[in-house]
């Protein structure tokens, strides 16, 4: 072959080798940039903030890839789906149509996500699903406020059931019957209810704080490292916890009875108070470790209702909701707490992400129609808690 040829040839094949080169390099800055605005969206501060990490508490978000917690609140006559004067099991501080409450409106939104529609509550699927299990709330009021919710709307899918109450003491009973019968009693830190036909019993435990208080020779003592009463939560095959209404409340506005305490103990530091944001994450943090210490995914279902929005003395004469979907305060300090407590528990937890849903809801409170004051910090019943169940009734027909 002539020896100029081969050089031609040579320089040829280098040309390619180089073009090849080029291309590699684009492509790989291509790769970098693309990596780059990856990991940028998923770290987004305000994304992360709402729970929206990947990690097991973000189960239960989506329905058939739409994210149930962005959306708005729109009129629907077809709601409530009960009528207060219906259902035996609302307190009468939640009661706010018994108090007086004229406008009805507040009863007539509901939750639409930006993407799909939340599925309607259907009691008598849920039942089902629930057959010969055992469900339990376990937190404070609000998880009252929810509990009560729950039974008023089982209690409308089944309008053939007959309902009886005894009293004795610190116990109430309810027979609940629906072709054979269901009960319902109340203890001073326990309410349960058991829908016999199905074979399903939902508790309400009553404990602020999920850590202990205990009685020392100073005084209640609340044990940020200890759930000796957790033992009564295990065996359930639905937990749904909640935490945060009480450990707001301090000085005057601690309520002295059976669930309040004098003093914090810290490890082994025992003070008369503390940061309580800082109390807080402590007693959630041994709340995780109790989650992974005791529960077994394969057969219990844990949700965590998140913060219950309190729109202090602003919910007076309020209406109707807040127009879009953000609040412009932003979450409350305590959901970025419970959410990084969340998101260091390895096993299964459902977060019910309902803050921001429910702080554009400053006309669903009590108000002034309650047994005292202005609480705008519960909910009325019938009202926003039904939604709560709607978004958990959604994780079970997911």
């Amino acid at each position: 072959m002539d020896f100029g040829y081969q050089n031609k040839i040579f320089y040829l094949l280098l040309l390619l080798l180089l073009e090849l080169q080029v291309l590699v390099v684009v492509s790989l800055g291509r790769t970098q940039v693309l990596s780059l605005t990856t990991h940028g969206t998923s770290s987004n501060v305000s994304s992360s903030l709402r729970g929206r990490r990947s990690g097991s508490h973000g189960r239960g978000r989506k329905l058939v890839g739409c994210d149930l917690y962005r959306g708005r609140w729109i009129a629907d006559n077809s709601y409530p789906l009960y009528a207060a004067s219906s259902c035996p099991f609302i307190s009468s501080e939640f009661d706010c149509l018994k108090h007086g409450r004229s406008d009805t409106q507040y009863l007539k939104y509901v939750w639409k996500p930006d993407s799909c529609n939340l599925p309607r509550f259907n009691g008598v699927d849920l039942l089902n699903k629930w057959r010969g299990k055992k469900v339990m709330f376990v937190g404070d009021s609000l998880s009252l406020n929810q509990w009560e919710s729950l039974a008023c709307l089982l209690h409308a899918s089944v309008p053939n059931s007959k309902t009886t109450f005894q009293h004795r003491d610190v116990l109430t009973t309810l027979t609940f019957q629906n072709n054979i019968e269901s009960g319902f009693s109340r203890l001073t830190d326990c309410i349960t209810l058991y829908i016999q036909d199905y074979d399903v019993t939902i508790y309400l435990y009553r404990t602020p704080y999920l850590v202990d208080i205990v009685k020392q020779s100073i005084g209640r003592v609340l044990l940020l490292d200890s759930i000796q009463g957790g033992d009564a939560w295990k065996g359930m095959d639905v937990l749904v916890f909640n935490s945060w209404h009480w450990w707001t409340h301090t000085g005057n506005l601690q309520p002295y009875d059976s669930l309040s305490f004098d003093y914090i103990k810290d490890g082994s530091t025992i003070s008369k108070d503390m940061d309580r944001l800082a109390a807080y994450y402590k007693g959630m943090t041994t709340w995780a470790r109790w989650v992974e210490l005791n529960v077994d995914p394969s057969k219990t279902k844990v949700f965590f209702q998140g913060i219950s929005p309190t729109h202090y003395m602003n919910c007076y004469g309020e209406l109707q909701p807040v127009e879009g979907s953000s609040y412009p305060a932003g979450l409350p300090e305590a959901q970025i707490v419970l959410n990084k407590v969340l998101s260091s528990i390895k096993k299964s937890v459902t977060l019910l992400d309902i803050t921001t849903l429910s702080q554009l809801r400053k006309d669903a409170h009590p108000s002034s129609y309650s047994d005292s004051g202005v609480d705008c910090s519960h909910w009325c019943v019938p009202g926003l808690p039904d939604t709560w169940n709607q978004l958990m009734y959604a994780s079970f027909a997911n």
